[in-house]
């Protein structure tokens, strides 16, 4: 498996993963801030491909200099693999090369069955942010 960032190719790849891996609300709710973070900063977007496909993704933000980890999306054949974790992992290198301050989960409905994973990663319930609607790629400012 190669974790890498969001190349543009990925495009159709991830949108697929998506609607494969969340369930049709949370794909709905995901796929605007997922095109807001891509125009912002494709860098916070990690993909985890294996055999030339695209098996997990994993849609970061930084906000106030705090990093969030905003949605994660695996492939449902790949999940308890080890996929989730190394995007996380991934994504956490990035967010301390941009030295941001903290690192927070979204804490939105959908996240709660990647809690788990997030959980035994060391992101506890203090980590969870609460705030997510003030996200800036979940309601753009005008």
């Amino acid at each position: 498996m190669h974790v890498r960032s969001f190349q543009l190719s990925d495009c159709t790849s991830v949108t697929e993963l998506m609607k494969i891996a969340l369930s049709e609300e949370c794909y709905r709710n995901t796929i605007g801030p997922f095109s807001r973070q891509l125009s912002w900063d494709s860098e916070l977007i990690m993909v985890a491909e294996e055999d030339g496909d695209i098996v997990g993704a994993l849609i970061g933000t930084i906000e106030h200099n705090h990093g969030c980890y905003y949605r994660i999306a695996i492939h449902p054949d790949y999940r308890r693999q080890g996929v989730g974790k190394a995007l996380v992992s991934a994504m956490e290198q990035r967010f301390q090369l941009r030295k941001v301050s903290r690192i927070v989960i979204a804490g939105d409905e959908h996240n709660k069955a990647a809690m788990p994973l997030y959980e035994a990663m060391g992101y506890g319930a203090n980590k969870i942010l609460e705030a997510f609607q003030k996200l800036s790629i979940i309601s753009p400012q005008h």
